[in-house]
Formats: structure tokens, C-alpha cells, sequence
């Protein structure tokens, strides 16, 4: 279904990275590229004892991105160690509730916009100081689901759209100031989140076989890609699926 494959990744010696959402899946995935490729990797991790195995040498923060006093932690932990940060990766996200809108509780959907909105806000406000000092990168995990609505998927399309005119504000009011901002559409990949996606029989998504969903390997690779000190596109709005990242991936002919 999805023709795809992971993209290079260069050198990252000398970035510093900040990835939320880093215990599991794409974000786990992420943190064992960019430390493999030579990155400082610092892992926000919450909840902390859900986490996949990562790399011993890569820091674990306890980083619930809702909570303004992780959120502070992390960066002055950060500040304290390096003095710098190259990238932020605002990879933290929820789907719940999952359902028909008419049947969910209006603030049964604030869980959502805390994380998937008011965190990458909170998160990038924080980090902001460091990024502005290295020219630095802002990396937010987008979706399909911003601009294409998904029955049963209220909360995350409805999130997912505000993140991405959130990014789209960061790049008009920060990226004149040097630092790179990104909304990168990830495609449907092989994660507990699809896990509760099949499980509610909801829309077209919900049909795709595990064995059809797309690795965890190949969006993360396209994440660390970004990261780096030189990509080659420094349009906005991106998706794994692109052009500019589909003439990189090693695919059959």
C-alpha cells in the first residue's frame, strides 16, 4: 500500500536533540537513529515506565509535555549539560477519544489539545532561548488527518489541524529570525497508536492490515534527516511521502 523506505541520514556530530513522545514507537525509533548517527539525544519519556529499551548513553527525562514544570526541567537539565539545542522534536501526541463526535463529552477533549497543541506551544516557548542562540530547528510530527477529516477522529483531526497553523505561525513570526520550522506529515505507521485505530473500526484507516502499515523506521529516518544541519527543501509544510524525500528512498524498481 505504501511505497516506502527509509531516506539517509548524514553526520549529526555536534547536534543537540530534544524528542518528546521518545518512549515508544516513532520517537523511540527516532533516538536510536540520531544517536547512531552521532547526535546529543536527550529522550522525553513520559510516561517513564512504559518505555521502550533506548541506547544507554541517550539521557531519559521524565517529559510530560502538558506539565510546564517537566517542560523546565528538561530544557534547564539541556542548558546544564550542553548549553545548547540545535533541534526540538515536538513528537508527543494522543489520538483519544476515539468515536463518534456527536457521542463525546465536550471536555473529554482537552486531554488532546494539551498535548498535540498547548504542548508543542509550551515545549518550543520553552526551548526558544537556545534555538534562537544556535539558529535552531522546531520539527513538529503532523499528519494527513490536519487537512482531511477522519470519522470517529474529532479530537485528533481537530488537534492536528491546530498544530499545524501552529507551525505555520511559528515559521512566519520565527523564521525571521533564522530558525527552521517544519510540519511533517507522517503516514500510517506500525504503532500502538494504530493499535487503537484497527480496534475502533473507524474509517478507512482503521481497515489497513498491520502488515501494510509503514515502519516505524521510515518516518523516523525522515525526522533525523531534518535534524541535520542541511536538508534540502525548507518548505514548511512537508509529508513523508513527498517528492523531495520519496527520490532518497532506496525503493524497488
Amino acid at each position: 500500500m505504501f511505497n516506502l523506505a527509509p531516506v539517509p541520514v548524514p553526520d549529526l556530530t555536534g547536534r543537540t536533540v530534544l524528542v518528546t513522545g521518545a518512549g515508544k514507537g516513532i520517537g523511540a525509533e527516532l533516538v536510536r537513529i540520531l544517536h547512531e548517527k552521532g547526535a546529543t539525544v536527550y529522550a522525553g519519556v513520559y510516561p517513564v515506565d512504559s518505555a521502550e529499551p533506548l541506547p544507554e548513553a541517550v539521557p531519559q527525562l521524565k517529559l510530560d509535555v502538558t506539565s510546564q514544570s517537566d517542560v523546565d526541567s528538561a530544557i534547564a537539565r539541556i542548558m546544564a549539560d550542553t548549553g545548547r539545542l540545535d533541534v526540538l522534536v515536538n513528537n508527543a501526541g494522543v489520538i483519544n477519544p476515539i468515536g463518534p463526535l456527536a457521542e463525546i463529552a465536550t471536555d473529554d477533549l482537552a486531554p488532546a489539545f494539551a498535548v498535540n497543541v498547548m504542548g508543542v506551544h509550551r515545549m518550543s516557548i520553552a526551548a526558544l532561548p537556545l534555538l534562537r542562540a544556535s539558529k535552531g530547528t522546531i520539527l513538529n510530527a503532523g499528519t494527513g488527518a490536519a487537512t482531511t477529516a477522519m470519522e470517529g477522529w474529532t479530537a485528533y483531526c481537530s488537534t492536528k489541524a491546530g498544530m499545524q497553523m501552529l507551525t505555520r505561525m511559528m515559521a512566519l513570526e520565527l523564521g525571521r529570525e533564522g530558525l527552521r520550522i517544519y510540519f511533517l506529515g507522517i503516514p500510517p505507521t506500525n504503532t500502538a497508536m494504530q493499535d487503537k485505530i484497527r480496534a475502533s473500526g473507524l474509517n478507512p484507516i482503521s481497515q489497513i492490515p498491520q502488515e501494510k502499515l509503514v515502519p516505524t523506521q521510515v518516518p523516523a529516518s525522515v525526522m533525523a534527516y531534518l535534524c541535520g544541519p542541511s536538508p534540502v527543501t525548507n518548505d514548511v509544510l512537508l509529508d513523508v511521502r513527498h517528492e523531495v524525500f520519496t527520490k532518497m528512498m532506496d525503493l524497488p524498481a
